[in-house]
């Protein structure tokens, strides 16, 4: 996942019976559609997947179905659950043992929010040595708090060899760009989740992008992974970037049920049930999605952007 061309990962959703069962059928038509858009790597068991909402033998089910759908695309996964660290590393070591390529570490499950730097880094130093020579990604998940990383605490960890994908929330450029200087010459890649700098992000050195936008329209962050430094593109570029940015509330309202209800909306075989306490689609809300969806009709107009048949 660490390649000089960028990426964009998916962080994937979990479909649904209506029932609330795990669709596991629909879960590898989602990893081909994620596939055939041209994504780079799967991020697999994350917040998108419910995975706080999923039990311990679900996560490792999702995983395995993932990967079998993943047509040898790298795919990381989070491992991160349990009480206590030794507990963190058995399940970390069950996750790898799935085939993934890298088990995804949450932040904030490493230390409590009023817990300092310090011991966060010698947990994931106290980690590192529980789960031996198995690769390891971070991710600053926002929920049940949003802890980040400095750009000096991914450096000591990056040069460890161990820890090589690092998915960012931070929403501050300058920030990325810091991570991207101090972790320079490692084999680790940033992937950046906010695309209101998607651009600037890439053009700073970030892996790639790992956006929920993802889950309403890949091929549209895929094309602006490949195309983000053209300067024949550069209209095009722009308005692709204004879409994102005017278009970002309404893809976070009652996330992910939205999105599940926007892939219906492309023909896509899929149950708007989440098992997240996450609200309902209202009126507005879906008159929202309605717009969303046409704005993305007349924007795939302007630019030379294939669309994908579901």
């Amino acid at each position: 996942m660490i390649t000089t061309k960028k990426g964009f990962i998916p962080v994937m959703l979990t479909p649904f019976h209506e029932n609330g069962e795990i669709d596991f059928e629909g879960l590898g038509r989602l990893t081909e559609f994620y596939v055939e858009a041209g994504a780079s790597g799967l991020f697999a068991n994350c917040l998108s997947s419910e995975m706080f909402e999923l039990t311990e033998n679900e996560r490792l089910q999702v995983i395995k179905q993932t990967i079998k759908s993943a047509s040898g695309l790298p795919v990381v996964a989070t491992g991160s659950f349990g009480n206590s660290l030794q507990e963190q590393a058995d399940f970390v070591k069950k996750v790898y043992d799935t085939g993934t390529d890298a088990v995804i570490i949450l932040a904030n499950a490493i230390a409590e929010s009023h817990e300092t730097d310090e011991v966060f880094e010698d947990r994931m130093m106290a980690l590192l040595d529980l789960t031996e020579n198995i690769p390891l990604g971070l991710y600053e998940c926002p929920v049940p708090y949003k802890r980040l990383v400095s750009a000096d605490i991914l450096s000591r960890l990056s040069r460890t060899g161990r820890v090589i994908y690092h998915k960012d929330t931070c929403l501050d450029i300058e920030q990325i760009k810091a991570k991207i200087k101090a972790t320079e010459g490692q084999n680790f890649g940033l992937y950046d989740a906010y695309m209101v700098h998607a651009v600037d992000s890439l053009k700073a050195g970030s892996a790639g992008l790992s956006c929920i936008q993802g889950n309403y329209f890949p091929k549209l962050i895929v094309w602006l992974c490949d195309n983000y430094n053209k300067e024949e593109l550069s209209s095009e570029i722009q308005k692709v970037q204004d879409f994102l940015v005017k278009q970002m509330d309404v893809m976070h309202q009652v996330y992910p049920t939205v999105s599940k209800l926007f892939l219906q909306k492309r023909n896509f075989q899929i149950s708007t049930f989440t098992r997240r306490n996450v609200g309902k689609i209202s009126p507005s809300v879906a008159n929202d999605i309605e717009t969303l969806y046409l704005a993305y009709k007349d924007l795939q107009d302007t630019i030379p952007l294939q669309e994908i048949v579901c």
